[in-house]
């Protein structure tokens, strides 16, 4: 007889950078969310699917974790927190460590009011000696009751197998959510705009990526259906960031769309035709109405 059929939601949650969506589009194998070495980098609650003879994993990849400084990081760490309470179970990815820091902490104190079993994954293994791993184990395994601990590089693809086998222990069974050939409910426009979100981020100064957006002002298909052409805005907050993003005659500018449309056709399977512009809205990440206008909602994704 056939094993009963799971399927559930699995929430990835830590601070920034301890390479959640990296995870996460190693265990679908195709890029979903964008990854860079920015904080800040994931905004929205990005469900991707994994789907197996034996059931389905719907991921829920969350903003990371931290203290809010404007309103944008506030929404940010409402739709991570609240995600907890809805999910069959909690992945809380974490670095390879001996000093649990606060920012780990503050996350501690929130899983701790949470009733949904927790798995701690220690990430970046890869980084250590073998034989360190347990001290990491060890040092961990006290500040809170995990249901299990499993150490992984997501880069390597280390022991990804047995997180997943993990994460189905705690599934109940169930339907088959999404169709198998399913990997995101994320619209292909928001995940267009994020490309160049990302491509931006990776090219620009540290001080510039936390206050940009991008808009998607048109995708359109050609008859034919061998060409899309998209053109979308990069959303700033002032004039200086404005020149920085168009660069010395159009460089910088240039070297993004060039790298987002190399991404976008990759995604999309096509060609791409892809225009950018930039342009300035004065404290746009402490107005709501912006904040919703560029697709990151509260009540998105679930």
């Amino acid at each position: 007889m056939d094993k009963a059929y799971k399927s559930g939601f699995a929430a990835l949650i830590g601070r920034p950078n301890v390479g959640k969506s990296t995870l996460m589009n190693l265990l679908i194998g195709q890029k979903i969310a964008i990854t860079s070495n920015k904080p800040q980098t994931t905004r929205n609650r990005i469900q991707t699917v994994y789907t197996k003879e034996r059931g389905q994993i719907i991921f829920l990849d969350t903003p990371g974790i931290h203290k809010a400084k404007n309103k944008l990081g506030e929404y940010m760490v409402n739709v991570a927190e609240r995600t907890l309470s809805e999910v069959d179970v909690i992945l809380w990815l974490v670095e390879p460590t001996l000093y649990i820091g606060a920012g780990e902490q503050a996350i501690a104190e929130k899983l701790k009011k949470t009733d949904t079993p927790i798995v701690l994954v220690i990430n970046k293994i890869d980084t250590v000696k073998k034989e360190e791993i347990l001290k990491f184990i060890a040092a961990y395994k006290d500040i809170l009751e995990f249901a299990e601990i499993v150490p992984v590089s997501a880069l390597k693809a280390e022991n990804t197998d047995q997180l997943v086998d993990v994460i189905f222990q705690y599934l109940p069974e169930g339907p088959m959510y999404y169709d198998e050939d399913t990997v995101t409910d994320q619209p292909e426009r928001q995940i267009v705009a994020e490309i160049v979100r990302e491509k931006a981020l990776r090219l620009l100064s540290d001080e510039i990526p936390h206050g940009i957006a991008v808009q998607i002002e048109k995708m359109k298909e050609r008859p034919g259906g061998k060409l899309i052409d998209i053109e979308a805005t990069i959303i700033c907050e002032r004039d200086s960031h404005k020149g920085i993003i168009i660069g010395k005659q159009g460089a910088m500018l240039k070297k993004i769309g060039t790298q987002a449309r190399i991404g976008m056709e990759n995604l999309l399977d096509t060609k791409v035709n892809l225009k950018l512009w930039v342009k300035i809205r004065k404290d746009w990440r402490e107005s709501d109405a912006m904040i919703k206008n560029f697709g990151y909602r509260e009540d998105s994704n679930f």
